[in-house]
């Protein structure tokens, strides 16, 4: 049985990082949203559901028959394992959870660049305090996150190719989303920051070339970035820093 994704349809945003695992894996899965004759209505019954015990609160959630797991790392955490994207070592994928989490937590510092005040205002509406948190998230917090990973990187026993281990997890596919989300939103920053984390631009350049990756990227299926989702552009909050 297919797995069914639920996210947003027109954005990357938190669901791209579900896809990358579900894409590198070869898994069988639909993008329900993307769906004629469902779409985002589809999601929304089941997030208002009056008679679902387990509804989520937001997307993306994953179903896998009748079991629906919300969470980007809630999601990783199960499917890892099945897709081959999760050490065997039951205490090391503990290990690759955590960095997920921190990699939720960066990308949260990265949507409230553009949305500092009240997710319920446009950007328009918190221009001035936008253009102070991304002068603030890209002197301190890109490279606070970056260095930690980069580090990570160096001082994995195995070498520096891989996060966890000698092999490819899915914390490895996220922070390469991470990089190509970052490019995008703050192109200035990053070319002033990219020779600072030699190992974490190696990773996402090897997590680029992979047979299934690559293929997905040249694909209708790989959305392009845009002022809809988590990294978004606006020339006014670059800067090279």
């Amino acid at each position: 049985m297919a797995y069914e994704l639920y996210y947003w349809d027109g954005i990357q945003g938190r669901g791209e990082f579900v896809r990358l695992a579900l894409e590198e894996a070869g898994a069988d899965y639909i993008d329900i949203t993307r769906q004629p004759g469902r779409g985002t209505g589809a999601m929304i019954d089941i997030m208002e559901s009056e008679s679902e015990p387990h509804i989520p609160f937001a997307p993306p959630f994953l179903k896998d028959g009748d079991l629906i797991i919300p969470h980007v790392a809630n999601i990783l955490f199960y499917v890892g394992p099945k897709l081959g994207l999760a050490p065997e070592e039951e205490g090391l994928r503990h290990v690759v959870n955590g960095m997920q989490l921190t990699v939720t937590d960066f990308v949260a510092e990265a949507h409230d660049t553009h949305h500092p005040i009240d997710m319920s205002l446009y950007y328009e509406d918190q221009k001035p305090e936008a253009k102070a948190r991304s002068a603030a998230f890209i002197r301190e917090r890109i490279p606070k996150f970056l260095g930690y990973f980069e580090r990570v990187l160096r001082q994995n026993p195995k070498g520096p190719n891989h996060l966890v281990g000698d092999a490819l997890t899915y914390v490895d596919l996220s922070l390469f989303q991470v990089i190509e989300g970052l490019t995008y939103a703050f192109p200035k920053a990053m070319v002033n920051r990219k020779a600072e984390y030699p190992a974490l631009l190696a990773l996402h350049d090897a997590v680029a070339k992979r047979p299934n990756i690559a293929r997905y990227l040249a694909s209708p299926r790989r959305l392009s970035f845009n002022e809809e989702g988590i990294f978004r552009h606006y020339p006014e909050l670059d800067s090279t820093a």
